[in-house]
């Protein structure tokens, strides 16, 4: 009878057994660990379901084309659970002709994803079989609020879901990419606490990714880090190939004239921002709004909305504040 082997080791086990270096990250610079849970999040039609099959057709055939060092080929799987599966094979096949065969054998689909939820246990099991049967080592979720049915308001149900993302993440022995939508009202520099649900959720991942459009009528997306393991990024601008359906960097994506960031925060921009907000609305709500319509600082929103109860543009009462009648 094989003997099992003692959970409980020293520091000096540990050791013996720890790699002389620690292994790469899948995605460079520190964008997925192995084993990591990189979310990548942004608001509806925004890209995040092109950028993220971007980058699974990249590491399948262990290519850069996004700006991002892939050390090796991966074997990807895909759970999408969006679009028909012939329209999801149609749009990977137009992204197909720039790579070539290089990805064929290494990114997988599961054809069956969608009505499998991680948060019942044969749903769980599903997703595992699918994992085993690709030898996966990354495993694409797009979107996850498809792949569960609890409530993401809740902190305990967002906290059991994070722990079934890291039971799939351990029995696979995977990195995860979620793709996760965001809250309504977003500050310009939330990141990892922008995505939609609990602390749980921010907790989880090792890897943010934020998508924003400066304007509906631009091609060009700004990409904003956040990591656990490695050091802070700056920005990065891509512009997508329609023709290709290809993100790109370089001199195309140059940070557009039009989005560079307003200081001064108008009446217009608070009376707006009650559009967006509500009237009446909370503070933070308000301010939230304001900072995300302007992409000013959280001081400058606050001073914005003290300037405009003093001249009477809002006016404000038991804890909320609305426009003028």
């Amino acid at each position: 009878m094989k003997r099992a082997l003692p959970s409980v080791l020293s520091l000096a086990r540990l050791l013996e057994q720890q790699p002389m270096t620690a292994p790469a990250c899948l995605v460079e610079p520190g964008l997925l660990p192995p084993q990591g849970i990189l979310f990548v999040g942004g608001e509806p039609k925004v890209g995040k379901s092109l950028l993220v099959a971007n980058l699974a057709l990249s590491l399948a055939a262990g290519v850069d084309r996004l700006g991002f060092p892939i050390a090796q080929p991966r074997r990807v799987l895909v759970c999408q659970f969006e679009l028909p599966v012939t329209q999801f094979v149609s749009r990977l096949a137009v992204m197909r002709r720039a790579l070539g065969a290089a990805a064929d054998e290494r990114l997988l689909v599961d054809t069956r994803a969608s009505g499998h939820l991680l948060s019942a246990a044969q749903g769980l099991g599903h997703f595992l079989e699918a994992a085993k049967a690709a030898a996966a080592e990354v495993i694409v979720l797009d979107p996850l609020y498809s792949a569960h049915d609890q409530d993401e308001n809740d902190t305990r149900a967002m906290a059991s879901l994070c722990q079934t993302l890291l039971r799939l993440r351990d029995a696979s022995r995977a990195a995860l990419v979620v793709i996760h939508h965001v809250r309504k009202s977003i500050g310009r520099h939330e990141i990892g606490s922008a995505f939609r649900g609990s602390s749980a959720l921010h907790a989880v991942g090792d890897s943010y990714v934020l998508l924003t459009r400066p304007s509906p009528q631009l091609a060009t997306v700004e990409l904003r880090f956040q990591f656990r393991y490695a050091a802070a990024q700056p920005p990065r601008w891509l512009q997508l190939n329609p023709q290709t359906l290809w993100f790109s960097s370089g001199a195309a994506a140059a940070r557009p004239a039009s989005a560079a960031p307003r200081r001064k925060v108008a009446r217009e921009d608070v009376t707006q921002a009650f559009a967006q907000a509500g009237n009446p609305t909370r503070y933070t709500d308000l301010r939230a709004q304001i900072m995300h319509l302007t992409e000013c600082s959280k001081r400058t929103a606050q001073a914005a909305i003290t300037e405009a109860c003093q001249q009477g543009w809002i006016l404000q009462s038991d804890g909320q504040y609305r426009l003028p009648l």
